[in-house]
C-alpha cells in the first residue's frame, strides 16, 4: 500500500452515505492518497469504510481509530482482512484504545493500562482464526501511540503507529523511538486563515473537544506545553499544535512533519464557518495546487 503523502482526516458522522460517498470521490479526485475515518458513538468505522471502498477506486480508506474496546480481537482481524480483500489492499487498520472517559463513562467498560491492553489485543488478533478468502498482501496495522511505551509497541508489533494532535517535535521523537522503517501517519489540523486572532479563535472549539481527555494532555505537557496552556487553550497551546495561515504557512508545517520523520499526514481542515460537519474544500484543493 502507498499510503501517499498526503491524506484527509474527517468526521462523517453528520452526513449522508451519499454524500459521504461524493467526498470521497471528491478527496481521490483531488489526488488525496488516503482518506481516516473515526469512530465515536456514531457510523460504524469498518461498515463506513467499506462503503466508501466500494464507491472509490484507488483512495484508500483508513480508520483513525478503531476503539478496540468495541469489538473483540477476531472480529476487529476479520474485518481488516475482508476489507482489505474486497477493496484490492486500500485499508488500513488503525485502531487504538481510546479514553478512559469514553470507555468506562460512555461504554460502561472496565479501561485497563494501555499499552499492556493494546499488547494483549494485538496478541489476539495474532491468534485468532480467519478463514475467509484472504487479501493478496498482509494489510497494515497501526495503532494509535503518543507516549514512547506506546510508540515502542507500534514499532515491534505492527506496521506503525498514526499520532493524533501533536507536533513535529512529537513527530521527531516518535521517528528516534520508532527507528527507521516503521510507518508514522501523523493527523494535523490546519486552518486556511492568515489573521491570527480569527485562526485561534477557530481552533479552540475544536480543541476544546479533547482538552480533558488524560492521554493527549499528557502527550502535550510531554511535548513542552504546560497545565496553563492547555486549561486556557493559549496562543502557544493553539499555534503548537494547529498549522493556520496562508497555504504556504499550512504546508511548511507539513514538511516539518515529513522532515521529523513522518511517513505520511493527515490534514483535518478546520471550516471557517464553525461547523465541524462541514469540509473546507478551499483548503483541501489549495494543499493539492
Amino acid at each position: 500500500m502507498d499510503t501517499g503523502k498526503l491524506g484527509v482526516w474527517f468526521f462523517f458522522d453528520g452526513m449522508s452515505s451519499a454524500d459521504a460517498a461524493l467526498a470521497a470521490q471528491r478527496i481521490e479526485a483531488l489526488g488525496y492518497g488516503t482518506l481516516w475515518i473515526p469512530e465515536t458513538v456514531g457510523k460504524s468505522p469498518t461498515v463506513l469504510a467499506s462503503w466508501l471502498l466500494a464507491n472509490t477506486k484507488t483512495l484508500n480508506i483508513a480508520t483513525g481509530i478503531i476503539n478496540i474496546y468495541n469489538r473483540e480481537p477476531g472480529v476487529t482481524l476479520a474485518a481488516q482482512k475482508s476489507l482489505a480483500e474486497q477493496s484490492g489492499g486500500r485499508f488500513l487498520l488503525g485502531m487504538g484504545v481510546s479514553h478512559k472517559p469514553l470507555v468506562e463513562g460512555v461504554r460502561g467498560l472496565e479501561y485497563g493500562p494501555p499499552v499492556k491492553t493494546m499488547r494483549r489485543y494485538l496478541d489476539g488478533m495474532a491468534n485468532a482464526l480467519y478463514t475467509g478468502f484472504p487479501p493478496t498482501e498482509e494489510p497494515p496495522t497501526l495503532i494509535a501511540a503518543l507516549g514512547p511505551k506506546m510508540l515502542e509497541l507500534a514499532s515491534s508489533s505492527c506496521t506503525g503507529a498514526h499520532p493524533y494532535f501533536s507536533s513535529p517535535s512529537h513527530t521527531k521523537m516518535a521517528r528516534e523511538i520508532m527507528g527507521p522503517d516503521a510507518w508514522l501517519c501523523v493527523e494535523q489540523k490546519v486552518i486556511l486563515e492568515s489573521d491570527p486572532q480569527k485562526a485561534r479563535d477557530l481552533a479552540r472549539p475544536v480543541a476544546k473537544i479533547y482538552q480533558g481527555l488524560p492521554n493527549y494532555r499528557n502527550n502535550w505537557l510531554r511535548m513542552g506545553l504546560t497545565e496553563d496552556d492547555i486549561n486556557s487553550l493559549s496562543d502557544k497551546f493553539i499555534d503548537t499544535t494547529f498549522a493556520w495561515g496562508d497555504v504556504d504557512a499550512i504546508k511548511a508545517r507539513i514538511n516539518d512533519h515529513m522532515d521529523a520523520g513522518a511517513t505520511h499526514v493527515c490534514v483535518q481542515p478546520v471550516n471557517p464557518n464553525g461547523n465541524f460537519g462541514d469540509l473546507h474544500w478551499e483548503c483541501l484543493e489549495e494543499l493539492m495546487r
